[in-house]
């Protein structure tokens, strides 16, 4: 079975004379890219020859070699350390890569203040801020979910403020392909990660920082005066949504202080998408079933 990318174009009929020769130009005004498709083979020989390259080389890969590129972030060291390699490798305009920001409404008031020295440090960066649906604040968040939602149902949690919000940007956006600050070394389910995978749904993922230590990534921060959120000198490691969020201990693996003592190890974004889908059925399902049940009910009664 392949994988596919699609380019975003408009899948139209390629006329005769294009394709005379076998041979379609990218430069033809009534012309479009047909989907790129990423068999199983092909992505593990790419994964190979990545694994072998620097961060910048495999950007640059990357930037030369996906349509709708961008870049996924909550603002950690390794999102920030990609960010800051982008911006030193002088980009044209047209292929500058924009970034997208979930903002939760459950974040650290430290990341929102990072954020702004982001957009500071790298004005050239778009960043696209996207929000659970329907809300803009805290409160009003509560109002349409609940208080501490992410306790009383926590895989609605990850699907209202996270998955639903990155899966609305990406078909916003048009995003084929996404860059994440992943790494081998935070250990959990990342343990055996690859530089480029593609989800169930065909969306592109691709970790350029999958080989480094967070030694590593500290380091560049150091070397190069990256910004970073301030939590990070007060014995946090990754930081995510302030209730999800502790600090760690010296010889704890570095996401540690994420959902501690829950079996949990990603917020959905980075699990398969089907689980939500199947979540959202079996919602559905069970509103429909109740309903059946009242009518039936309802007939008793009346009989």
């Amino acid at each position: 079975m392949s994988s596919k990318l699609s380019s975003g174009h408009r899948a139209d009929t390629i006329s005769l004379h294009e394709t005379e020769s076998g041979y379609v130009s990218g430069s033809g005004s009534d012309s479009t890219f047909p989907e790129i498709y990423f068999t199983k083979p092909h992505l593990a020989f790419l994964n190979r020859q990545l694994q072998f390259l620097e961060p910048q080389d495999i950007l640059r890969w990357c930037i030369t070699s996906l349509p709708g590129l961008f870049q996924t972030t909550a603002f950690g060291l390794t999102g920030l350390v990609t960010l800051d390699m982008l911006s030193k490798m002088k980009i044209p305009r047209p292929q500058l890569v924009d970034l997208i920001f979930l903002d939760t409404l459950h974040h650290f008031q430290e990341t929102l203040t990072l954020v702004d020295r982001v957009r500071s440090r790298y004005p050239l960066v778009n960043i696209h801020v996207y929000k659970p649906e329907g809300t803009e604040t805290t409160d009003e968040f509560i109002r349409k979910h609940g208080d501490r939602l992410w306790e009383t149902n926590d895989e609605l949690y990850d699907w209202v403020a996270k998955v639903e919000p990155a899966q609305r940007a990406y078909r916003e956006l048009q995003v084929a392909a996404v860059l994440t600050g992943r790494r081998r070394s935070q250990g959990g389910k990342r343990g055996d990660l690859d530089v480029i995978e593609v989800d169930e749904a065909g969306l592109i993922k691709v970790n350029p920082l999958a080989n480094w230590s967070f030694q590593d990534v500290q380091n560049y921060v150091k070397l190069n005066d990256v910004p970073y959120n301030e939590l990070l000198d007060r014995s946090y490691k990754s930081v995510g949504d302030w209730h999800s969020t502790q600090p760690i201990k010296a010889g704890e693996d570095e996401r540690a202080g994420r959902w501690k003592g829950q079996q949990k190890t990603e917020c959905g974004i980075h699990n398969p998408r089907s689980k939500f889908a199947q979540y959202l059925r079996e919602q559905e399902m069970k509103k429909q079933e109740e309903a059946l049940q009242k009518a039936l009910d309802g007939l008793e009664v009346a009989g």
